[in-house]
């Protein structure tokens, strides 16, 4: 069975605020973590995802930028042909594309959404800060695609075009720790990057999430196991990426459950938007 991954991505990693990934596998109904590892840089993670081994990721990062953004900017509409047109800009391209894009319209309005964002509640990809979703994609996303790395709905590399049976088939999905989090705790606040609001009452938010998932308590149905070490590490975790890629780890495992059942999609819509793409179990 190909190994499971959860992904906490960061556009600018760094120690102190590494990209955080959360190795699994499923179990029936139950999600076992089985360990976590912090990637400082942008080359390890592209170190990882070159190596030679199988498995299917949840990716804390759109895959996609919003339709009406894109026929708007005459960027091309076919999702490869764009994520390449995307991946040439700078930061500061897109920065202030956007930005001209937001200027321009009505105030409530400013934004382009993607179709998945309202029943996800997600951020619109194209949002530069607070989160910045949409560096995040231009630096997430071509380098799967460099990787060789399968999107259901989205991408199949011409090495696997064809065949289901690459001894190292790497499969991504978008996942969004938000969606599954909300579910348990509402808009009870849970992490913060700042170390004066990471307070007692975000330390219970985590301990009470995490204890949800190990109940099973969502409407995913799956049970979260895990050693107390680990259990101790990700709640301790105050800006909450181990718990983000944990979180990643689950809803990936509900993917994994409706491919083992028939659907390559992984549980995603059969009409999704072939250019937006679509956030796991929203």
């Amino acid at each position: 069975m190909a190994m499971l991954v959860g992904c906490d991505f960061s556009s600018s990693p760094s120690v102190r605020k590494p990209i955080v990934l959360a190795f699994g596998r499923l179990q029936g109904s139950v999600v076992v973590l089985e360990r976590l590892q912090s990637l400082p840089a942008l080359l390890g993670f592209e170190q990882w995802l070159g190596m030679p081994q199988a498995w299917t990721a949840g990716f804390d990062m759109p895959f996609g930028l919003p339709r009406e953004l894109v026929a708007c900017l005459q960027w091309p509409v076919e999702w490869e042909a764009c994520i390449r047109h995307y991946a040439a800009l700078s930061r500061e391209e897109i920065r202030s594309t956007f930005k001209a894009f937001c200027d321009a319209r009505p105030a409530g309005s400013k934004f382009a959404h993607r179709v998945c964002d309202r029943p996800a509640g997600s951020s619109p990809s194209m949002k530069w800060v607070n989160p910045p979703v949409a560096y995040m994609l231009h630096a997430g996303v071509p380098r799967l695609l460099d990787a060789g790395v399968e999107i259901p709905g989205l991408y199949i590399p011409p090495a696997v075009r064809g065949s289901e049976s690459s001894t190292h088939r790497r499969v991504a999905l978008e996942a969004y720790p938000g969606l599954l989090a909300r579910e348990v705790l509402g808009r009870r606040s849970y992490k913060s990057d700042d170390k004066a609001k990471q307070t007692v009452d975000r330390l219970i938010a985590r301990k009470d999430l995490v204890t949800a998932l190990e109940a099973a308590q969502t409407r995913l149905g799956l049970r979260l196991k895990m050693t107390h070490a680990q259990r101790d590490a990700v709640v301790d975790d105050a800006s909450g990426d181990a718990l983000d890629a944990v979180l990643c780890l689950v809803q990936v495992a509900w993917g994994q459950q409706h491919y083992a059942k028939g659907d390559p999609l992984y549980g995603l819509p059969k009409d999704m938007d072939r250019l937006e793409g679509w956030i796991l179990s929203a």
